[in-house]
């Protein structure tokens, strides 16, 4: 399900800001590429075009045609090979080697097949298609890949669901929105999830990951009352560049895992000053009743039209480049990341975590 105001996010964009290149990123949901069919998308700028070859595998193309840029996604696709509407040049869509050029006599000595269009590695995962976007003149070998990212799972039985929402803000905003501790009774205030007189304080331990950060395994908040269906359960939450939230909550009894639920969010940069929020949530309890799911995408819808509207309004004021503040310790996770993400960048500097943290708010 996808959220958007396309009035709103029309009118309102944020600064812009660097983008991290060589990555997985969720293009869009696999289930909407079908065979024989294409779609495009757009990836920290790049124009993408999608589809499902009557094999069944998925690619992704870079939607501009090499021989004189017009999109791919203009001309046809007939389920194995992308042909461009100006010259009519076709190109094998998973590798982009070109294997067909019209015009081309005997008396040519051109090699079609030494010609290629942009194509990157694509992967379907947990109802996503997945691109590796790499930095500009990479050309790393399919093994040398990180690994597509992955919902955790702790049993082949359990309901998922899948939201999605536009964001007019650059990815920084989008992240450390994200990992916020401190937005929750004022952003998302319900009767169904918390109000202004359940803050209290709180303390969380962190310990360092590569390229991110672990809140150590605790018990979830008393004043998130959806928690409490799980029974007594313990929660951790992972961030790592270059934008992923993973969260599980798992139940015990005896040492086995009774009940779980885990969610990975995803905040995507578009371009380089609006970005998309994707999440996909799985869990163990109650999955033989329909109406769970139903429901449970009904609150979800609602959690994240909320990060959505508060994400709009900032960017009202984003728009005048206002001075920002991070305070300790509720704004320490966002130190972390813009560090995190100058490393990467750079190639330079130790991890922002030396060790466990002990950090402490009101929420």
């Amino acid at each position: 399900m996808k959220l958007r105001n396309d009035s709103l996010l029309a009118n309102v964009e944020g600064p812009p800001t660097e983008l991290i290149f060589g990555d997985w990123y969720p293009a869009l949901r696999s289930d909407l590429l079908r065979k024989g069919k294409t779609t495009t998308s757009l990836l920290l700028g790049v124009p993408l075009l999608l589809g499902r070859k009557n094999d069944g595998r998925i690619f992704a193309m870079r939607d501009l045609c090499p021989h004189r840029g017009i999109p791919l996604s203009a001309g046809w696709f007939d389920g194995e090979h992308v042909q461009c509407k100006y010259h009519g040049w076709k190109f094998e869509p998973c590798g982009g080697q070109c294997a067909e050029i019209p015009s081309l006599t005997q008396f040519d000595t051109l090699q079609a097949g030494k010609i290629f269009a942009g194509a990157y590695p694509c992967v379907e995962q947990d109802g996503y298609a997945w691109v590796y976007v790499p930095k500009p003149g990479e050309n790393r070998a399919p093994a040398s890949l990180p690994p597509v990212p992955e919902l955790p799972k702790f049993g082949p039985r359990f309901t998922a669901a899948h939201l999605q929402a536009d964001l007019p803000c650059n990815v920084d905003h989008g992240i450390i929105g994200l990992m916020d501790p401190a937005h929750g009774p004022f952003v998302h205030r319900a009767w169904w999830w918390r109000s202004a007189a359940s803050i209290h304080e709180k303390t969380k331990h962190f310990e360092p990951i590569p390229e991110g950060f672990r809140m150590s395994p605790h018990t979830p908040s008393s004043n998130s009352a959806p928690y409490k269906l799980i029974g007594k359960p313990e929660t951790t939450i992972d961030f790592s560049l270059p934008n992923r939230r993973f969260e599980t909550v798992v139940a015990r009894k005896n040492g086995e895992i009774t009940h779980w639920f885990a969610s990975l969010t995803t905040v995507t940069p578009v371009t380089a000053s609006t970005c998309r929020i994707d999440v996909i949530a799985a869990w163990s309890m109650l999955t033989w009743l329909p109406i769970v799911r139903p429901v449970a995408m009904w609150f979800g819808k609602r959690f994240v039209r909320q990060d959505q509207e508060t994400m709009m309004e900032q960017a009202e004021g984003l728009r005048f480049r206002p001075a920002m503040m991070l305070i300790d310790d509720a704004d320490k996770p966002a130190k972390w990341y813009f560090a995190l993400k100058q490393r990467r960048l750079s190639g330079e500097g130790e991890h922002p975590l030396p060790g466990p943290v002990e950090l402490h708010w009101r929420s």
